[in-house]
């Protein structure tokens, strides 16, 4: 099944967001801090979040965007090529990151790294510059347009800048570790596809996305475990004009209403871990916002399902059940009390928005 949304803008209200440490940017280092912080600078504050990876399927990097969403300036910091060695890994930014971070207000920092420690044939430890990140700070905090115009106005205007200084970096890592990495002249290729203009930068990223889009949807991850093996291809339309490809891990159709789901799993505890849960929330925001949604020329009503299940429960729950069933629910399945009250938050969460909390034994 092929599923096609819009979005227009994004609305949500996130409880279940962390309190973030606070720093003062006349001491701040974007590698020491954590993956998310407040950053304060006499009478500017705004929230910091950084990734280690500009593939989004590795270290949960939308749990830290999700955990700045109560901050109204938000900013996040990703490298634009990641590259561990030729033994090892190298990603790229796609224009589909930038699109989820531009709907969700979130300014980007493109960067990248100028140190890293030898580990065997590959680089780790690698460090971002932390004065470039300073100084697009500095930037940002003079900027008083959308995060939207700030995104589209560094890739079109410092993308080919900031990916030079990616290859002279990583000609100078290179050389100081001994370890080689991969050609150079894939990131000249990377360029090239990006040089004219931010639409070509989106047509590369989006032909990656659907292999990707296409790889997932004949696969079930080992964190998932659905009631059936229905997948779903979800491609979304924003406001950019721009398209991102999703799966959704299930679906369902009662008369006009679609069900999608996101499933969280775990054999190990009662619950997926916070960081897993937060991570589908993030997914969940988008769906949450759906202005228009149709299966071939059929429109559908969105209703979003975020489904957490565990081996080690023995009944289930609902976010639409009453305060007597949620507490034979705890009883039951011998929750703790600091587990009993992250649920109610979530589920409190998912009330407010509109969507569906299901917890379940797996199957």
């Amino acid at each position: 099944m092929k599923i096609h949304a819009t979005i227009e803008k994004i609305e949500y209200d996130a409880l279940l967001v962390e309190t973030l440490p606070r720093f003062d940017l006349s001491h701040f280092n974007i590698n020491d801090v954590p993956t998310a912080c407040l950053v304060h600078d006499n009478n500017n504050g705004f929230a910091i979040s950084k990734w280690v990876s500009p593939k989004r399927t590795r270290s949960y990097p939308y749990e830290r965007i999700y955990n700045t969403l109560g901050i109204s300036k938000k900013v996040t910091v990703i490298p634009i090529v990641k590259d561990e060695g030729k033994a090892g890994d190298r990603d790229y930014i796609q224009w589909d990151t930038v699109s989820l971070m531009s709907l969700l207000d979130v300014f980007v920092i493109f960067a990248y790294y100028d140190k890293a420690d030898k580990v065997g044939s590959k680089i780790t430890n690698q460090q971002f510059d932390n004065q470039y990140v300073i100084s697009k700070i500095a930037a940002i905090k003079q900027f008083h347009s959308s995060a939207l115009h700030w995104n589209l106005g560094e890739l079109k205007n410092n993308f080919d800048t900031i990916l030079a200084q990616v290859k002279t970096s990583y000609i100078n890592i290179q050389a100081l570790t001994g370890v080689t990495l991969h050609p150079f002249k894939g990131l000249d290729h990377f360029r090239k596809k990006i040089d004219k203009d931010v639409e070509q930068f989106k047509t590369f990223s989006r032909e990656k996305a659907e292999k990707a889009q296409a790889r997932e949807v004949v696969t079930v991850q080992p964190k998932e475990a659905l009631s059936t093996a229905t997948k779903a291809k979800l491609t979304i339309t924003n406001f950019l004009g721009g398209e991102y490809f999703l799966t959704v891990d299930e679906i369902q159709i009662v008369e006009n209403t679609l069900y999608l789901i996101e499933s969280k799993h775990t054999k190990n505890a009662l619950l997926p871990s916070k960081s897993d849960i937060k991570d589908g929330l993030l997914k969940l925001i988008l769906y949450c916002n759906f202005a228009t949604m149709r299966v071939d020329a059929h429109a559908y009503k969105a209703l979003p399902v975020l489904k957490l299940t565990s081996a080690k429960l023995k009944t289930a729950i609902a976010s639409n059940h009453n305060t007597e069933l949620i507490n034979i629910f705890f009883e039951q399945n011998e929750f703790k009390e600091n587990q009993q009250v992250f649920i109610n938050k979530l589920f409190k969460e998912a009330i407010k928005n509109h969507f569906l909390i299901l917890i379940e034994p797996a199957i």
